[in-house]
C-alpha cells in the first residue's frame, strides 16, 4: 500500500532524509512544511492520506496542528502521526490525549512502521514512572 504523505517539520535537514527515506521504502511524499500555516494550507491543497507532525515546530505545537489538522478533515480519512527526536513517554499524556492517530521516533522512522500505526498496529507505550 503506498499512502501519500506530507511531512512537517521546521528542520530542513530532517524534511529532506524523511522524503529520500520514505520515497525509498514507496511512500508517495506528497510534500512538506515548515510551519502550522504552511501544514494546513498543503493538507487542504495536497488531500494526503497520512501527515507526519513533528511535535515541536519552533514556536508552534505540533499538538495543536495535530487537532487542526484532524477537525479540518471532519469524517475524512486522514491519519496524523506524531514524531519527535524525544522518547515517547516524555510526551505520553499528551500523545494519548491526541487525536493523532500514533507516534513514531523519528530514529525509528520507516514506511512500515507507519503503515502498522495506520493499519491500527500502534498502541501507546506505558507511561514515565
Amino acid at each position: 500500500m503506498s499512502l501519500r504523505v506530507l511531512i512537517v517539520d521546521d528542520n530542513a535537514a530532517f524534511l529532506a532524509a524523511a522524503r529520500v527515506l520514505l520515497e525509498r521504502e514507496g511512500m508517495s511524499v506528497a510534500g512538506v512544511a515548515s510551519t502550522a500555516a504552511d501544514a494546513l494550507r498543503e493538507a487542504e491543497q495536497l488531500e494526503p492520506e497520512l501527515v507526519l507532525v513533528d511535535l515541536s515546530l519552533a514556536h508552534e505545537s505540533g499538538f495543536e496542528l495535530a487537532r487542526r489538522l484532524v477537525q479540518a478533515n471532519g469524517a475524512g480519512e486522514r491519519a496524523v502521526v506524531l514524531i519527535s527526536t524525544h522518547a515517547e513517554a516524555d510526551f505520553a499524556e499528551l500523545i494519548a490525549e491526541s487525536p493523532a492517530k500514533g507516534f513514531l521516533s523519528k530514529s525509528a522512522l520507516s514506511a512500515d512502521a507507519l503503515r502498522q500505526i495506520v493499519d491500527g498496529g500502534w498502541a501507546p507505550g506505558p507511561p514515565a514512572a
